[in-house]
């Protein structure tokens, strides 16, 4: 029989409870995944109580009072608070999101905080993003031209800037990427929806004169056709874009450049 072992340090244990709910107020429980390399121990859960009177009403602001009154050790990441910079993306009562956007009072019971799975974790709730920036760098996400006086403007008729809708709007935040079983198992190799959708909206921009040298960058076994259409990206997406129908534009575009 086979037998498996775990890597060390690997198993999940409980960890501290910093606090308990007082008399009076209206308490929620956060359970937060907690790691760290300096002292070489297992991961595991601290368990944290927040009233919720005295704490703003996303699930960011109870992270930072945790940080701020709690527990200044907590690592996490976070900037502009408005789902813009994708910087607080997590693992959230089984869902990746972004914390900035969802209410307290929109999960029954503790509420759950993981880091964006199947990423290394640098420490706490911080991923390491350096593959997945990697990637995106390798698609050369920025308007690429041949024509040799180019224009003061390159313009665009208001169709043309429509057809990006749906798209421009992706923040890089991960959350897709990490939900996708594909991504999963072959992010050295598989570019992953994230970043096919960035590669899908520099291709459908029409001031780009570089379409063919783009789709040549994917015509890879795994960088694009590693998607098996889960449709855990377009579920996840906290910005509510559809990077499976991305993709699946861009295969199509690789089956008409071969007719």
């Amino acid at each position: 029989m086979v037998q498996l072992t775990l890597p060390k340090n690997s198993t999940l244990k409980n960890g501290k409870i910093w606090n308990s709910p007082e008399a009076t107020g209206r308490w929620k429980e956060f359970r937060i995944y907690r790691w760290s390399p300096e002292d070489e121990q297992n991961p595991h859960i601290d368990t944290y109580w927040i009233d919720l009177d005295a704490c703003g009403p996303m699930v960011l602001d109870a992270l930072i009072k945790i940080k701020n009154e709690i527990d200044p050790t907590l690592t996490f990441r976070r900037s502009c608070r408005e789902g813009i910079c994708g910087s607080c993306a997590f693992n959230i009562g089984g869902t990746n999101t972004l914390a900035c956007l969802n209410a307290i009072e929109d999960y029954e019971g503790a509420v759950t905080i993981y880091p964006l799975p199947h990423m290394e974790v640098v420490k706490d709730l911080v991923p390491d993003m350096t593959n997945f920036y990697a990637q995106h760098r390798s698609i050369q996400p920025w308007l690429q031209t041949q024509t040799p006086t180019p224009p003061t403007e390159w313009k665009q008729s208001r169709e043309d800037r429509e057809a990006l809708d749906g798209l421009y709007e992706c923040i890089l935040c991960a959350c897709c990427s990490t939900s996708c079983p594909s991504y999963w198992w072959n992010s050295d190799r598989y570019l992953g929806p994230a970043i096919l959708l960035q590669a899908y909206r520099w291709i459908k921009d029409s001031r780009d004169e570089a379409t063919g040298e783009r789709l040549d960058n994917l015509e890879d076994p795994f960088r694009l056709y590693r998607c098996h259409t889960i449709l855990n990206c377009t579920k996840a997406c906290p910005k509510g874009l559809n990077p499976a129908k991305a993709i699946a534009e861009l295969k199509k575009l690789m089956v008409e450049r071969r007719v």
